[in-house]
C-alpha cells in the first residue's frame, strides 16, 4: 500500500493492530531517509490521533512512547505537542499526558545543534504554561462538591509533575533562557500564576496548598536565579575596606565622593561583606586614621574626612539597593559594634580632646543615617562607658579647642566666605581685607581649607582667590590710600593659593573653563615657575626672562629706595620680573659690585611689604641652585636664608605676622628637596605648623626592592595597612615604576604557602593597588600573568594556595578597573604619573581590527546560522566574544588586554596538556563567577570567546547550569544559544 501521509500510516497501524516495534519498522520503510520525524511532526500527529475520544487510545500512545524511548522524536517536539492539548475536562487524557512527561522530564537533554537546544528551552516554557493552566483548571473544579475528590486527585498529579520539572536546576536554567528569548510567553506564565493563585484560595490549608505554593515560589525565583549570593559570616575584619578608607583619607581628601562610594561597593560585593560589618570597618579605619596621623594640617584633614566627608559617603551608600534590609538599621548595628571597641574610642577621644563618638553620631543623625532614638541610645551608652575611662581633661589641654568641633563649625563658615567673595571687590576692598585677615589668624586657614576640601568646595574656593588675584591688576586712577589695600589683597590671595597648591595639589587650582588666551596670572606662574615634588624647573626658561626694561627698573627700585612703593605697582609683573632681577643682583654680588649690606637691604625690600615677592624669588633660586656646582652655591643659599628670615620692623603692612607664617611654610616646602640634595640646613622660623608630613620616608642607602619587601612583610604580619606604609608604597611606585612595583609584589604573594596568609595578602595587595588601579591592572593582566601562564618553568609557582590567591587578585583588579575606567575616573594623584601609551599595548597584542565588522554582518540578524556553533572548522568563531557583538572599542588598552587574556585562557583550556596553569585558569573563572554582579551586561566576561563555554563545562567544578548562565551574555541571541547548547548537554 502506498502511504500518502503520516495520518494514514498511523490509522493503518491501528486498524492492523501493529505492535510498537513493528510500527517503527514499517514507518521507516514507508518514509524514505532524509526527512526527520521532527520535521514531519510525528509526535503531534500521534497525539492528535490518540486523543480523539474521551479516553486516550492505548495502542497509539504505545507508539508515541516507543518513539520517545528510541529517540525517533526529540523531547522538544513531544513537549510542544502536549502543550497544545487544552480540553482539561477529559481527565484520562490529561493523566496519560502527565505519564508521558514522567518518561523524561527529570532528565531532559539535547546534544544537537544550538537551534535545537533553543527549541527545547521554548518547549519547556510552553509545557510549564500548560501545567499551570491545567493546575488552575482543577483548582477551580475543587469548589464543586460533586467533582471535589476527582479534581483534588487530578490537581495532585499536576502539582507533582510541576514540582518534578522545577526541582531540577537545569530545567530552571533552560526556562530562564526561554524567558529571555520569548518575553511574551513569560508574561503568559505570570498571568497563569495569578489565576492559579486566585483558585488556590479554595483549597484552604491542605498539603496540596503548600505543594502549590512551593511550585509558585520556584517559578518566581527563575528570573532572579542568578542574583542570590551568600554573605561571608565567618570573618569580622576586612583589611581591604580599612586600607581603601585610609588611602582616601591620607591622599585624596579633595577627591569626589562618588568614585570612593563605587570602589567601596565593589569591595563589599567582591568580598561579600555583610552590611553592618562593612560600615563598622569604615568607622574603624576613620578612628585609626585620627589616632595615627601626624599633628598639624594632616590632623585637620583627617578630622574633616571623618566628620564631614564620610557621613556624605554613607548617604550615597544608602541609595544603593540593600535588598530587604534597612540601611539605617545597619548603621545603628555598626555603631553598636563600634561601642564595644572602647580602647580605640578612648584613644581617639584623647587625641582629639573631645567625645568623638557623640559628635559623629549627631552628624550621622543630621544626614538621616540614624534615627533620633537610636542616636540618643548610643550617645548614652558611650557616656556611661566613658565614666570608667581615664580622665582626659588635664590642665594644659583644658583650654585647647578640640578639632572636630572646630571643623564642624568651619563648614558653614566656608559657605559664608564663598558668598562674601562673590561680591564686587571694587566696592569695599577694605571690608574684604578684614575677612581675609580674620581667615589668616591661628589655624583658621587650615581649618577652612580642610572643611572645604572634605565637602568638595575647595575648587570653587581656589577659583574665587584666583579671581581676586586677577582683580588686583586694575590700577587705573589709584590713590595712595588704596595702594596698600590692593597690595595686601594680591599678597594674601597669592600666598593662600600657593598654600592650597602645596597642601592639596596644584590640580585643585587649575581650571578647565578659562576663556582661550586668558590664563590667569597665578595659574601661569604656578605651572611654569613653582617648584613641586617631581617637577624640575629650568632657571633659564623664557618665563623667568621678562622684558629687560622692567627688570632694570625693578633692580633700581630694590637697590635705591629705602622701602617698596605700593601705589600704581603692577604686582603680577613684579612677580614675573623678580627672578631676572635676582639673577642680576646675584651676579653683582658674586663680582663684588654689591656688598653684603646692600644685599640685606635688597632682601629686606623684597620681603618687607609683599611676601609673594619673596616666594617668587625663592622659587627661581631653588631652580637655580640645582644647576650650580658645589662651590658655587653658597651665595644663592645665603640669599634664600635671607629671604626666609622675616623682618620685624615697625612699618610693615597689616597682617604681616600672619602672612609670614604662611610664607615660611611655603618656602619650607619649596626648598625641602634642594636642601636635602645640597645637605644644607636653613632654619625656617618655627611657625607652629607641622614640618612636611610623610616626606623623605625612604631609609638612605637601602635598595628600594628591600624596602618594598620589608614594608609588605610588616603590613602582612600586622594584617592591615597604616597611612605611613601607604605613603612609602606610593613613593616606591613613583620611583620604581608600575611594572617593577607590580612584579615584585606578585613575587611576594607567590612566596606565601599558608592559605590564610595568601588570602590576607590578596586583600592587602588589592588595597595597595588602589594607589593606581588602572595602570597596575594593565601590567598585571597584560604582562605578568601572560608571562607566568606561557612559561612552563614558572608553572610550579601557580600551585594552590598562592596560585589561587593570584587568580583572586587578578579578577578583583580586572573587575574594579573595568567598572571604573568606563567612567574615566583617574584621581589627580594618578594623573601625575606617566600614562602607559595605548601604542605599547597595540604592538604587544596585534589584534585584527577588521574582524568585528565581518562578524557583525554574520551575526547582526537574530537568526544566526546555527552552523557557526557546531561547525567543525571553528577558526572563524574561536575568538568571537560578546564584546565584539557589543562593538566594544579595542583601541582601549584595558579592553585589549582583557580580550587577549581570555584568548590565552581559552587556548590553555583547549590545549592537550594540563598542569597548574590549567588549574589557575579554572580558579580565575570560578572567581569571576563568584564576584560578578549577576546579569550585568558588559562585565569582563564579555571578552571571553563563546567557544570557551563548552570547554569550561568539561571542568567538574564549572559544570553547573548556574555557572553557564553566569558566564554567558544572555542579552545576545548568540549568547543564549551558546548557553542553551552547553546546559542541554550537561
Amino acid at each position: 500500500m502506498k502511504v500518502v501521509n503520516l495520518k494514514q500510516a498511523i490509522l493503518q497501524a491501528w486498524k492492523e493492530r501493529w505492535s510498537d516495534y513493528q510500527w517503527a519498522i514499517n514507518m521507516k520503510r514507508f518514509f524514505p531517509r532524509g526527512a526527520t520525524w521532527d520535521i514531519l511532526n510525528l509526535a503531534e500527529a500521534l497525539l492528535e490521533q490518540a486523543m480523539i475520544g474521551p479516553s486516550p487510545n492505548p495502542l497509539i500512545l504505545s507508539y508515541l512512547k516507543y518513539a520517545i524511548s528510541s529517540q525517533m522524536v526529540s523531547y522538544s517536539t513531544v513537549l510542544t505537542a502536549i502543550s497544545k492539548f487544552d480540553d482539561f475536562s477529559r481527565d484520562l487524557c490529561v493523566q496519560s499526558l502527565l505519564e508521558i512527561m514522567d518518561m523524561f522530564c527529570d532528565r531532559l537533554s539535547c546534544h544537537g545543534k544550538a537551534e535545537e537546544c533553543i527549541s527545547l528551552c521554548r518547549a519547556l516554557l510552553s509545557a510549564l504554561t500548560w501545567l499551570l493552566r491545567c493546575a488552575a483548571f482543577y483548582a477551580e473544579k475543587v469548589k464543586e462538591p460533586l467533582e471535589q475528590a476527582a479534581a483534588e486527585n487530578q490537581l495532585k498529579m499536576c502539582l507533582e509533575r510541576l514540582e518534578k520539572v522545577l526541582s531540577s536546576t537545569k530545567n530552571r536554567a533552560l526556562i530562564h533562557i526561554a524567558k529571555l528569548e520569548e518575553t511574551s510567553s513569560w508574561s503568559t506564565v505570570e498571568q497563569s500564576l495569578v489565576k492559579l493563585g486566585e483558585n488556590l484560595n479554595n483549597l484552604g490549608s491542605s498539603p496540596l496548598r503548600s505543594q502549590a505554593d512551593n511550585c509558585v515560589s520556584l517559578i518566581k525565583s527563575i528570573p532572579t536565579m542568578l542574583s542570590v549570593h551568600s554573605e561571608q559570616l565567618n570573618k569580622t575584619g576586612f583589611p581591604t575596606v580599612h586600607a581603601v578608607v585610609l588611602l582616601e583619607g591620607t591622599m585624596n581628601l579633595t577627591g569626589e565622593t562618588q568614585p570612593l562610594v563605587e570602589q567601596l561597593m565593589m569591595v563589599k560585593r567582591m568580598q561579600r561583606i555583610p552590611s553592618p560589618l562593612f560600615v563598622l570597618e569604615i568607622w574603624k579605619a576613620c578612628f585609626v586614621g585620627l589616632i595615627e596621623c601626624p599633628e598639624g594640617t594632616e590632623e585637620l584633614k583627617w578630622t574633616a574626612f571623618t566628620f564631614l566627608k564620610m557621613p556624605q559617603v554613607l548617604v550615597k551608600l544608602k541609595k544603593y539597593p540593600q535588598g530587604d534590609k534597612d540601611f539605617t538599621e545597619d548603621v545603628n548595628c555598626a555603631f553598636e559594634f563600634l561601642l564595644k571597641l572602647t580602647p580605640l574610642l578612648d584613644k581617639a577621644d584623647q587625641r582629639c580632646n573631645c567625645n568623638c563618638m557623640s559628635l559623629l553620631l549627631q552628624e550621622c543623625s543630621k544626614q538621616g543615617l540614624l534615627s533620633e532614638a537610636n542616636m540618643n541610645n548610643l550617645i548614652d551608652k558611650r557616656a556611661a562607658d566613658k565614666e570608667n575611662s581615664p580622665s582626659l581633661k588635664s590642665a594644659e589641654n583644658a583650654n585647647i579647642q578640640p578639632n572636630p568641633g572646630l571643623i564642624l563649625r568651619a563648614e558653614p563658615t566656608v559657605t559664608n566666605i564663598l558668598k562674601t567673595m562673590d561680591a564686587d571687590h571694587s566696592k569695599s576692598p577694605e571690608g574684604l581685607l578684614g575677612v581675609l585677615g580674620h581667615m589668616l589668624s591661628g589655624k583658621s586657614l587650615d581649618l577652612l581649607l580642610a572643611a572645604a576640601a572634605a565637602t568638595g568646595k575647595l575648587k570653587s574656593f581656589a577659583r574665587k582667590f584666583v579671581k581676586l588675584n586677577e582683580f588686583t591688576k586694575q590700577i587705573t586712577g589709584e590713590i595712595s590710600k588704596s595702594g596698600p589695600v590692593r597690595a595686601l589683597l594680591f599678597d594674601i590671595s597669592f600666598l593662600m593659593l600657593c598654600h592650597v597648591a602645596q597642601t592639596y595639589g596644584s590640580e585643585v587650582i587649575l581650571s578647565d573653563s578659562n576663556p582661550p588666551g586668558e590664563v590667569p596670572f597665578f595659574e601661569t606662574w604656578m605651572l611654569t615657575c613653582m617648584p613641586e615634588e617631581g617637577k624640575i624647573l629650568n632657571p633659564d626658561h623664557p618665563c623667568f626672562r621678562p622684558d629687560s626694561t622692567k627688570v632694570e627698573s625693578l633692580v633700581a627700585l630694590l637697590n635705591n629706595s629705602s622701602e617698596m612703593k605700593l601705589v600704581q605697582m603692577k604686582w603680577h609683573e613684579v612677580c614675573l620680573s623678580i627672578s631676572a632681577a635676582i639673577l642680576e643682583i646675584l651676579n653683582a654680588w658674586e663680582n663684588g659690585v654689591l656688598t653684603f649690606e646692600s644685599i640685606q637691604k635688597i632682601t629686606d625690600n623684597i620681603k618687607g611689604k609683599v611676601c609673594s615677592m619673596a616666594v617668587c624669588a625663592v622659587a627661581w633660586l631653588v631652580a637655580h641652585v640645582r644647576m650650580l656646582g658645589l662651590d658655587e652655591r653658597e651665595k644663592s643659599l645665603q640669599m634664600i636664608r635671607q629671604l626666609a628670615t622675616p623682618l620685624y620692623g615697625e612699618n610693615t603692612l597689616q597682617f604681616y605676622n600672619e602672612r609670614v607664617v604662611i610664607m615660611s611654610s611655603i618656602l619650607e616646602h619649596m626648598c625641602a628637596d634642594v636642601l636635602q640634595q645640597t645637605a644644607t640646613q636653613i632654619k625656617f622660623p618655627s611657625t607652629g605648623m607641622d614640618t612636611i608630613p610623610y616626606w623623605n620616608l625612604l631609609p638612605p642607602k637601602k635598595p628600594i626592592k628591600e624596602v618594598l619587601t620589608g614594608v609588605f612583610t610588616k603590613v602582612l604580619e600586622k594584617g592591615w595597612v597604616d597611612s605611613r606604609s601607604i605613603h612609602i608604597f606610593d613613593t616606591l611606585l613613583h620611583m620604581g615604576g608600575v611594572y617593577w612595583f607590580c612584579n615584585n609584589l606578585v613575587k611576594e604573594l607567590l612566596k606565601e604557602t599558608r592559605k590564610e596568609h595568601t588570602l590576607r595578602a590578596v586583600e592587602l595587595l588589592y588595597a595597595i593597588f588602589c594607589l593606581d588601579m588602572q595602570q597596575l591592572t594593565l601590567t598585571l593582566l597584560g604582562h605578568i600573568l601572560p608571562n607566568l601562564l606561557t612559561d612552563s618553568s614558572k608553572w610550579h609557582t601557580l600551585m594552590d594556595p598562592p596560585g589561587k590567591a593570584l587568580a583572586k587578585l587578578s579578577v578583583w583588579c580586572a573587575l574594579s578597573s573595568y567598572s571604573s575606567h568606563n567612567k574615566g575616573q583617574a584621581s589627580a594623584r594618578q594623573k601625575k604619573r606617566h600614562r602607559e601609551d595605548i601604542e605599547d599595548y597595540i604592538s604587544l597584542f596585534p589584534l585584527d581590527d577588521t574582524q568585528p565588522s565581518k562578524l557583525m554582518r554574520l551575526l547582526s540578524s537574530n537568526e544566526e546560522d546555527s552552523n557557526i556553533l557546531s561547525s567543525p572548522n571553528r577558526s572563524m568563531s574561536s575568538s568571537l566574544s560578546a564584546s565584539q557583538l557589543h562593538t566594544v572599542s579595542m583601541r582601549d588598552p584595558l579592553n585589549r588586554v582583557l580580550a587577549n587574556l581570555f584568548l590565552l585562557i581559552s587556548s590553555i583550556l583547549g590545549a592537550k596538556t594540563a598542569g597548574t596553569h590549567t588549574q589557575f585558569v579554572q580558579w580565575f573563572m570560578e572567581e569571576c563567577v563568584e564576584c560578578l554582579e549577576q546579569g550585568s551586561r558588559g562585565s569582563i566576561l564579555q571578552f571571553m570567546p563563546f567557544t570557551m563555554v563548552s570547554e569550561l563545562v568539561k571542568v567538574s567544578t564549572m559544570s553547573s547550569p548556574k555557572i553557564v548562565l553566569a558566564i554567558t551574555d544572555l542579552s545576545l541571541p548568540l549568547g543564549r544559544r551558546v548557553a542553551a547548547k552547553a546546559i542541554a548537554a550537561l
